[in-house]
């Protein structure tokens, strides 16, 4: 039987409203830094698979969240395309070597990675499964979209304003698009992988899709997701996309009509009064609580959350969070939102 999440993200309403936050499983909670004390490393979890399920599941264990997003990162793709990842202290992925410097052409594929990532899913899937007390929380795998990834993949680190990337695909646009037409076809087939394992809805993270002009954006970020969602869709037409361009602003409305996302997320610097009123009835919409609310705590946390209920109660809707939960968010905090949201009824 469907879970409540996955439900609303197929265009049905019901009185209770679904909830999931995004990067849920991490550094906020108690248990995941445990795990990452005795298991080492960020990417060591991530390919330990035993290890990035039971991450996963953590934070379904403690709150019961209507979703649980697979614990992994968006840089894995370029990683099985064939650059070298790594993770420094306090200073954020680094990747090797630079297609600023070599091209697409001499990396080498290492789909082994992708595999690991597999067998995360299918192992969340099993604890998850009908004979668990979790049955029915809605199994959520995940990718970088194309233009947030090839920032990374040309710079080697994230940045800003994504000014190297930008200038490269101004510069050189016949070589940008090949960067992203190889991203888009990884990512097909890595979604697709994750949906073979048990992912019951997937998500697309455009983090970066906010520093583009509006062409840049259509092509950059609005063709390339456009070209996931068909591939995937044409496999899996049942299975629910949702995209998440954080920062897209007034060119949301297009990104919807355009890709062909099931459901799409809204970040905190939208009114969603705005999203509301523009995006298309009938739309199941994401968001938009600011992650600082939820770090701040208090009335203001819950008058926000009660705005954001009664401004999408007028279609489907899934409670979240602008972007990611930040690490030192209290968690008596996430319980005082469980508790609102669990509370309403639309």
């Amino acid at each position: 039987m469907p879970g409540l999440l996955i439900e609303t993200l197929q265009g049905n309403r019901a009185d209770q409203i679904p909830l999931w936050l995004m990067r849920q499983a991490g550094r906020y909670l108690p248990e995941y830094r445990a795990l990452r004390a005795d298991k080492g490393g960020f990417l060591d979890l991530v390919y330990d698979s035993e290890a990035a399920a039971e991450i996963t599941i953590q934070p379904i264990r403690r709150f019961g969240f209507d979703g649980a997003i697979l614990f992994s990162d968006i840089l894995i793709v370029p990683h099985a395309m064939g650059q070298n990842l790594e993770f420094l202290a306090g200073e954020g992925p680094r990747l090797s070597p630079k297609l600023l410097d070599t091209p697409l052409k001499g990396l080498e594929a290492v789909p082994e990675h992708l595999e690991a990532i597999y067998r995360t899913v299918a192992r969340v899937k099993a604890l998850l499964g009908p004979e668990t007390p979790y049955f029915g929380t809605t199994l959520l795998g995940f990718a970088g979209s194309p233009w947030t990834v090839a920032t990374y993949m040309v710079a080697g680190e994230g940045s800003r304003d994504q000014h190297d990337t930008r200038a490269m695909a101004y510069r050189d646009p016949a070589a940008f698009q090949g960067i992203i037409d190889a991203i888009v076809a990884v990512t097909v087939e890595y979604l697709a992988g994750q949906i073979e394992a048990g992912a019951e809805a997937v998500q697309l993270f455009d983090s970066w899709a906010g520093s583009l002009a509006p062409k840049e954006f259509e092509r950059w970020v609005i063709a390339p997701n456009a070209a996931i969602v068909a591939s995937v869709k044409a496999r899996f037409p049942d299975v629910p996309i949702i995209g998440f361009p954080k920062g897209a602003g007034e060119k949301l409305a297009a990104y919807v009509r355009e890709t062909g996302v099931d459901a799409v997320g809204v970040d905190e610097t939208i009114d969603p009064e705005w999203a509301a009123r523009e995006l298309p009835a009938g739309l199941p919409v994401q968001g938009n609580l600011d992650p600082l609310l939820l770090l701040a705590g208090g009335d203001a946390l819950d008058a926000a959350a009660e705005h954001i209920l009664k401004t999408f109660a007028g279609r489907p809707h899934v409670f979240n969070l602008g972007h990611g939960i930040g690490q030192f968010t209290p968690i008596a905090h996430v319980e005082r939102l469980i508790q609102k949201i669990r509370g309403w009824r639309g």
